[in-house]
């Protein structure tokens, strides 16, 4: 606990076996109460090896995509009762101990929402990544805070931390279950004027390192296009869209009374 607030940290995970456990030891355990694993219909050991570190886990009974595995994270996070809920990809590709300081951030009450940010350290290249998906995500970074008014430093990363309000309030169920996720909740989350911090950190690429292909990054970009359109169209009262309509489905009723280690695979369903 940290402030008095139950941190919960939610690994989405798919054929995440060869790092998943470098990734969890370096995880805060002296403030963390809860890991959860939820496992996309991995081909490898990884439900095996988070059944051996004795993570919370949840399957699915087939891939169902990035987006919704996030989506039951979330939810199963809050039936789990936490207060702050950290996202951290099990690849290794992102620093575990920065968990604390991003869950101490919201369980202070100084913000709602931390992204630990690639680029603010000025080590995204060395640090290995692509020099192709670093232009792409400086060019995507550059047209959506020219729609959406924000000057975040990155909108792209995989390591993000949440307050229970943010997760009960956002109408994620609205939101794609492919990547374009993290982008459509994240122009949620500056829609809706969440306070958001960013920290720096360092990444690395390597073989083990997860990342989707060149067609895949292409679907990616084009889905951010939209999601930022779609803010700026609704901004200036020139149309709705359901992913920035408040009282459409959440996951704040979304809770399952399933016990954690036996979960029955997830029925989340979205739309974008």
């Amino acid at each position: 606990m940290l402030y008095g607030k139950r941190i919960a940290v939610v690994l989405p995970a798919y054929n995440a076996a060869r790092t998943l456990e470098k990734t969890v030891a370096e995880i805060p355990a002296d403030v963390v109460d809860t890991i959860l694993l939820v496992d996309d219909s991995s081909k490898d050991e990884t439900i095996e090896i988070a059944h051996r570190l004795g993570l919370q886990v949840f399957p699915h009974e087939q891939n169902y995509g990035y987006g919704r595995n996030q989506k039951t994270c979330y939810s199963e996070a809050l039936h789990l009762d936490a207060d702050v809920v950290v996202m951290l990809h099990p690849d290794y590709q992102y620093q575990p101990r920065l968990v604390l300081p991003m869950a101490a951030l919201i369980a202070s009450g100084e913000c709602d929402v931390v992204l630990a940010s690639r680029i603010l350290g000025g080590k995204a290249l060395s640090g290995g990544m692509p020099r192709y998906k670093y232009l792409a995500n400086r060019f995507l970074t550059f047209v959506e805070n020219l729609f959406t008014g924000a000057k975040l430093s990155e909108y792209h990363t995989g390591y993000r931390a949440f307050s229970r309000d943010v997760l009960r309030s956002l109408p994620l169920l609205m939101n794609s279950d492919d990547f374009v996720f993290d982008n459509e909740m994240l122009a949620q989350t500056i829609y809706f004027d969440y306070r958001i911090a960013e920290i720096s950190c360092p990444t690395s690429y390597f073989p083990e390192a997860s990342s989707i292909n060149f067609r895949r990054s292409v679907k990616y970009g084009l889905g951010v296009l939209w999601t930022s359109l779609r803010f700026r169209l609704q901004k200036s009262g020139l149309a709705t869209f359901r992913i920035f309509d408040k009282e459409a489905q959440g996951l704040g009723d979304y809770y399952r009374s399933a016990n954690p280690v036996e979960a029955q695979p997830s029925r989340l369903s979205g739309s974008s």
